[in-house]
């Protein structure tokens, strides 16, 4: 296991005990990092502090983040507790509208389109812009996101969240480029599908399970643990030469043509 005693991180997305944020999380702290967590909304926070307890967190608070303003303030608020750096970021956040992941993506209004990308895409532009003077104060951080598949190839239904997650791959590569010369890491999780909370939201979900397992060459399903691993991987001092790359969990099944 990866060693992150000492380490200070903030992760932003975690819903429940079955996010892939919260497997991420508890790899992290196993390792001896103190870490702080957003939540989004009234309706699942006392899930989430709940959780968070668990791993004695220091801060938990309620972070829009289509808000620079808001983005901005819970950094402060875990540069605070931190003492002014910061090692790591975790960014597993995403949205688009239900009726959008079903359907045609062609069909998809133009307000529910920036929406999606301004959510999955845009936030880590923003959360990475707050956490650079940290984690220039730290000497140098890591920086990890999550997308997917679906953002170079087109999966049926997944529609607009494909393109919010193509954005955020081209968003990783120019943060990488702008953000190496400090020393901070940006590098990508590209996960198979896991039985989240927002994946259940995905219309065609159980097809998408059986095809991996079908056609992908290790012919097995993976699970939120599976990218937890490779993200603490991603985020450790063992990676310090990794940067602006896409670490596929996927059973292998990205590398197939068919």
């Amino acid at each position: 296991m990866a060693d992150f005693a000492g380490k200070r991180g903030l992760v932003l997305g975690v819903a429940n005990k079955r996010s892939i944020a919260w497997a991420i999380a508890k790899r992290l702290a196993d390792g001896g990092a103190q870490l702080a967590f957003t939540y989004q909304g009234e309706r699942i926070e006392a899930g989430v502090r709940e959780l968070c307890g668990t791993v004695d967190s220091p801060l938990v608070t309620v972070c829009d983040v289509r808000s620079d303003d808001d983005i901005e303030r819970v950094v402060a608020e875990a540069g605070e507790i931190f003492g002014g750096e910061l090692d790591l970021l975790v960014h597993s956040v995403a949205f688009a509208a239900a009726e959008d992941l079903e359907g045609r993506f062609t069909d998809t209004p133009r307000d529910r389109f920036w929406m999606a990308l301004d959510v999955s895409a845009y936030s880590l532009v923003a959360a990475a812009r707050a956490a650079e003077p940290l984690m220039e104060a730290a000497g140098g951080g890591s920086i990890l996101t999550m997308t997917y598949l679906g953002g170079e190839r087109a999966v049926p239904h997944y529609n607009v969240m494909g393109v919010a997650k193509a954005a955020l791959d081209s968003s990783v590569q120019y943060l990488a480029w702008d953000l190496g010369a400090k020393n901070i890491r940006v590098n990508a999780v590209s996960a198979g599908p896991v039985r989240t909370l927002a994946a259940r939201s995905i219309a065609g979900f159980p097809t998408m399970e059986a095809i991996v397992e079908e056609r992908a060459p290790l012919r097995r399903h993976i699970s939120a643990d599976d990218v937890g691993a490779a993200a603490a991987y991603l985020l450790s001092d063992d990676a310090r030469n990794v940067t602006g790359t896409t670490l596929y969990v996927d059973s292998g099944y990205h590398a197939m043509g068919m």
